[in-house]
């Protein structure tokens, strides 16, 4: 279909118009750039923080173990599952350790018989010797067999409570309130002193988390204030699958000496475990914070690039591309924090600077998929 001619005119107008002027401001400037996703670089306030590797430990751990040998008549716990202080575990037959006890009574009455006449024969030989009917000798004698038999007595009573312990040591209970794990006997067993551990219980609420902490990073830590304030420090902590515990815990124990050969010291927090999440000899990342948040620079970590010079990121200029060297201080989640180079609120590029080049023409878009 032919144009008329004043068609023809205002399209060869509109062709001759200055690029600026027949778009739709800056953006239309753009329409020819590399495409690329931007995010502003966020100011949030940020904890000084460190991060180490640690254990879950329990702060009571007892092994049960038999201190009397017999044969095992009950096993009376599920393995698994928490027992309080005081509870039956075990039970070990009885009647021979009862026969001990009545027959150790048996030698404690006798031995009170025996003293009861030693007591009446020194009487009578101090009376003996009072009328001259008597020798001193006798008397002397008497005197001893009397001593002899209160030995003899005290010797059968303290027989008489070993055997009553022995006793006592046939009901295996829980010493703490813990979780019980796996039993290494079943009902029949001989069990004794000799037969090892029976079960291991472990407290559970709370749980200690022991870390090592190199003398420089420990150092490094008392540089501001002269001395860590270990009321001011909070301790988190992070599971393999990369998860955040909950709860907070508290430094309550450093060493007091450095192990020699890895330089480091322990150091051991407190931290609640009502919900039973934290497990002994767990393996744990142990986050330290301390201080007054600060406000800090934060951009996606996707963001940065690596060459020999360093570290930089591209950061968008009036529609172009321009190159930032930037100092990191350290990690928070995806983001970085960053020292110098880039300030809150530049739009920093983290997607499509694949094929940039410094100085190139940019359409920047907010990035898609990030998280954060």
């Amino acid at each position: 279909m032919s144009r008329t001619p004043a068609a023809r005119a205002a399209a060869a107008l509109l062709f001759c118009l200055p690029l600026g002027l027949s778009g739709v401001g800056p953006a239309g400037a753009q329409e020819g750039g590399i495409p690329v996703g931007v995010v502003a670089a966020e100011l949030r306030p940020i904890s000084s923080a460190m991060e180490f590797v640690g254990r879950v430990e329990a702060p009571e751990r007892v092994e049960i173990r038999a201190r009397v040998k017999g044969m095992l008549e009950a096993v009376l716990f599920t393995e698994g599952e928490t027992v309080k202080e005081g509870a039956p575990l075990y039970r070990i037959e009885k009647p021979l350790f009862q026969a001990d006890v009545q027959q150790a009574e048996g030698d404690v009455e006798r031995a009170k018989a025996a003293l009861t006449l030693a007591k009446i024969q020194r009487e009578r030989a101090e009376e003996l010797l009072a009328k001259n009917a008597g020798t001193a000798v006798a008397r002397d004698q008497a005197v001893a067999n009397e001593e002899q038999s209160k030995g003899a007595l005290l010797s059968a009573e303290a027989a008489l409570n070993t055997t009553k312990i022995n006793l006592g040591y046939t009901d295996i209970v829980s010493p703490i309130t813990g979780r019980i794990g796996r039993s290494a006997v079943t009902k029949g067993h001989i069990v004794g002193p000799e037969s090892g551990v029976l079960a291991t219980v472990v407290s559970q609420n709370p749980m200690y988390v022991t870390f090592p902490v190199s003398q420089r990073d420990y150092l490094e830590a008392q540089k501001e204030e002269g001395k860590v304030d270990l009321s001011d420090v909070e301790v988190r902590i992070k599971f393999s699958d990369g998860s955040v515990y909950g709860e907070v815990g508290r430094i309550n124990f450093v060493d007091v000496s450095v192990n020699r050969t890895t330089d480091t010291v322990i150091l051991r927090a407190d931290v609640p475990n009502a919900s039973g999440k934290l497990v002994d000899g767990q393996l744990v990342r142990v986050e330290l914070k301390t201080g007054t948040p600060e406000e800090r620079v934060l951009i996606p970590q996707a963001a940065l690039i690596a060459d020999q010079a360093g570290v930089y990121v591209f950061v968008v200029e009036n529609g172009k591309a321009v190159v930032r060297r930037v100092k990191t201080g350290g990690s928070q989640g995806p983001n970085v924090i960053v020292d110098e180079g880039v300030k809150a609120g530049e739009p920093v590029i983290i997607e499509g600077f694949e094929a940039l080049k410094p100085g190139a023409t940019v359409r920047a878009t907010p990035a898609t998929g990030l998280k954060g």
